[in-house]
């Protein structure tokens, strides 16, 4: 909801040292200094909170699944959250799971790019994903006062609107500096809550289905609009891999990791079909009021409006889930870039209560900010390119390492040998394509500027580091072989 490549490999420590020449390239575990070295005060994510932020990563719930049905009718809309995980979800968990665990640090698919393709496609899918994740995180109090101008019209323009949208922003930003681990238990407690209003509309509309409205194709007189069902779809569907960019904060990656993708990829599937496959079997309306926040309106239709209140609120405490993940990913990039030596080393400094990183924090609620006033469509549209781009960049990365280095140390490991890895990710790979072919020309002018800016951010830094301008990482942090 991304020039001529050089490979460089990085001094390897000398503490692991490779068996195999052909394997030197230095491969961090951890990236940042351990609990321990920051005075053995951080808490580790474990699995239940772990998966809960995954789920919020993704999706929050079935909140903004609305337009798919808009664009091209309830079949469509359906058979898309069916499938869709089938072609992206899973493949980008499956590659999600392998790499974070044989590499857990901070940076995820940063990281990734970096060891497979060297520091400037490292630094260049760290601007995509950047740029992508906090475009994510703008959308999301978007999403909120959507939801709240339904109950209260105040705010649904002008001055009221903005500042309800600053306040949510900076209100949640401070939440966000206060611990990943309250974050984790935090979205536990919001995932829980968010989704029982749409447990009991499933529920009371289980009478009223009429399923023969299930393969309604279109209404008639309505065209289809493929740039937003594709968008809609893969903005509710994708960021599986921001999580990695926390595997440094997570209890035994290597076996939290696959658990909680496997059980996150279910139950995201699961929040979005059931209330989809009720309302559309239970309430028949004019295509065009399917805009984000209908559902709150079919809770009204289904069961009064005591479940549309509830729904609301609902939908706020999801967005709050759904902000506090994201940003926290977004915040532990820009660490695990520092550590990494792509970004000043000041980007890696933690709070000395919270052991979060504030920097990373601030830069990443601010440009948020900026972006949220941009229309809802054209922030998803925006996210989704650049991801995109960010995408098949993890995919290649993926493969060459399979390729590159195949004594490291994998604790998971998809059991597909690499002729058929390349197979598994021609699928997801052509889904990009469809979804880049079809963005408006703005995307493109303003992706096209983003990227050449990251390039040309990626050689300032290069300048600085080398006339010793600002102090970088030198990103040597040890390695894992098997030999090892």
């Amino acid at each position: 909801m991304e020039p001529d490549i050089q490979q460089q490999n990085p001094k390897p420590s000398p503490e692991k040292a490779p068996h195999d020449p052909d394997a030197a390239a230095g491969l961090p575990v951890v990236a940042g200094p351990p609990a321990a070295a920051r005075g053995g005060t951080a808490k580790k994510l474990t699995l239940i909170p772990l998966i809960f932020l995954i789920y919020f990563e993704v999706a929050g719930g079935p909140y903004g699944e609305e337009p798919a049905v808009k664009a091209a009718g309830p079949l469509l809309a359906l058979v898309g959250f069916l499938v869709f995980p089938f072609i992206w979800s899973i493949p980008e968990a499956l590659v999600t799971a392998e790499l974070s665990t044989a590499l857990p640090g901070n940076g995820g698919f940063v990281l990734w790019a970096e060891r497979a393709f060297g520091p400037l496609c490292g630094s260049l899918m760290g601007t995509w994903k950047f740029l992508s994740g906090v475009i994510n995180v703008a959308s999301f109090p978007v999403l909120c006062i959507d939801y709240i101008d339904k109950l209260f019209p105040v705010f649904e323009s002008g001055w009221p609107r903005k500042v309800a949208i600053l306040i949510f922003t900076l209100m949640l930003s401070f939440l966000n500096y206060t611990g990943l681990t309250i974050v984790g238990y935090t979205a536990v407690v919001l995932g829980i809550v968010s989704l029982m209003p749409f447990l009991v509309m499933s529920s009371i509309a289980i009478p009223k289905i009429q399923p023969h409205r299930w393969l309604s194709l279109r209404q008639k007189g309505v065209k289809k609009d493929w740039n937003l069902y594709f968008n809609t779809l893969f903005w509710n569907l994708n960021f599986w891999d921001n999580v990695s960019t926390m595997a440094g904060e997570v209890d035994r990656p290597q076996k939290t990791f696959p658990v909680a993708l496997l059980v996150a990829v279910i139950f995201t599937c699961v929040a979005y079909l059931i209330p989809l496959f009720a309302v559309t079997g239970s309430v028949l309306v004019d295509q065009s009021q399917w805009e984000t926040g209908f559902m709150a309106d079919a809770a009204e239709i289904i069961a009064g409006k005591w479940l549309k209140i509830w729904l609301e609120i609902g939908a706020v405490l999801s967005t709050i889930g759904l902000f506090e993940a994201q940003l926290s990913s977004s915040a532990f990039q820009l660490l695990g870039m520092a550590d990494l030596g792509i970004l000043p080393r000041v980007f890696a400094v933690r709070s000395k209560w919270f052991d979060t990183p504030w920097l990373g924090i601030v830069v990443s609620s601010a440009i948020s900010l900026g972006f949220s006033y941009m229309n809802f469509t054209s922030i998803i549209s925006s996210a989704n390119f650049l991801y995109s781009l960010g995408m098949l960049l993890e995919f290649a990365s993926f493969l060459w390492l399979r390729r590159k280095m195949p004594a490291l140390k994998r604790p998971y490991r998809v059991p597909l040998s690499l002729p058929w890895l390349a197979v598994l990710s021609l699928v997801p790979c052509g889904f990009l394509v469809v979804i880049m072919v079809y963005a408006t020309k703005v995307v493109y002018l303003v992706s096209g500027l983003m990227t050449v800016g990251g390039i040309g951010w990626f050689f300032l830094m290069r300048f600085c580091e080398s006339r010793k301008i600002l102090k970088f990482s030198k990103g040597d942090i040890g390695e894992v072989h098997e030999d090892d």
